[in-house]
């Protein structure tokens, strides 16, 4: 078997979600598909150095702002690759193709460009989910308060929440769950229910497994967005096998709710989201002030309860 290629691959992102891709020149193999711009990883660099190095070559630019993101494994009739990507924020210059490839500015809720290339097409669905991901707070707060917070975080811009009230009694809880969904479907936000795929499938949202659930159910629920609760490498990897789209990854920092817990602090946490080929949100301890220190040790994001709602 052929050693396995690293590359490094960028999403160069634009403030107004839009990002770059290229297409493979004429004698190259896929030629006139389309990828994410990037190169293989040289002996001696390490894959953020070849990310650098590689759009300075291929696209003249000077990157000066790049956060590690997902890792992907895929067998080409070709070659065998990882895929390291960089979600790319920052640069000096202007993007212009140096190697005879052609460049668009596209979007990830409907792609300009065809065909892409096969292991980055799954890339774009991780690029439909924002940076922060609000769990309800129902606990503290009481139903009437969560809402009306729930419609000022949306008026304000958030996109992805979870509704988890296990203290809520059954059927309290379907009320709100529909009251939460029809407020996140106005507002183009996306609900996972937390645990309860029969409920969510009724409201045409999305489910968010707890671990338990990874570790018992046989297949993916068929449900628009599927995310996972995880703690450790193994439930990481038993989300990636079922198929989730989002993993939660926790608990990063103490707590209050859970003082003198185990946490995994950010080496362990940067260790464990390395090789992932799926989003993974930090949780625990955390505020929004924390999402650049959570980017930077590989997360896609935060997640928040409390602190989502004050």
């Amino acid at each position: 078997m052929n050693q396995r290629l690293e590359v490094a691959a960028a999403v160069i992102e634009r403030p107004d979600g839009s990002f770059l891709m290229a297409c493979r020149p004429e004698g190259k193999a896929y030629a006139g598909w389309w990828e994410f711009p990037g190169g293989k990883v040289e002996a001696g660099e390490t894959a953020r150095e070849a990310l650098v190095r590689e759009l300075q070559e291929e696209l003249g630019i000077a990157v000066t702002g790049a956060y590690p993101w997902i890792s992907r494994f895929y067998d080409y009739p070709h070659a065998q690759v990882n895929l390291r990507f960089f979600r790319v924020t920052g640069w000096q210059g202007e993007p212009h193709p140096h190697e005879g490839q052609q460049l668009a500015w596209t979007h990830a809720t409907a792609p300009e460009v065809d065909p892409i290339l096969p292991a980055n097409g799954p890339i774009l669905r991780g690029l439909l989910l924002p940076l922060v991901y609000a769990i309800s707070d129902v606990e503290h707060l009481g139903i009437e308060v969560f809402l009306q917070r729930l419609d000022e975080r949306l008026a304000a811009g958030l996109r992805l929440v979870q509704l988890r009230e296990k203290a809520l009694p059954v059927g309290d809880f379907q009320r709100l769950a529909r009251a939460v969904a029809e407020r996140c479907r106005a507002a183009g936000a996306q609900l996972l229910i937390n645990g309860d795929i029969e409920l969510a499938r009724e409201l045409n949202v999305g489910v968010h497994l707890s671990s338990k659930q990874l570790a018992t159910l046989k297949q993916r629920p068929e449900l628009s967005w599927v995310g996972a609760s995880c703690h450790d490498a193994a439930e990481l990897a038993r989300a990636v096998e079922l198929g989730a789209d989002l993993a939660v990854l926790s608990p990063v920092l103490p707590t209050a709710s859970h003082p003198g817990a185990p946490t995994l602090g950010w080496p362990r946490f940067a260790g464990l989201v390395a090789h992932c080929p799926i989003p993974v949100f930090a949780l625990g301890g955390l505020t929004e002030a924390d999402l650049d220190l959570a980017r930077r040790h590989g997360a896609h994001g935060v997640a928040l309860k409390g602190q989502a709602w004050r």
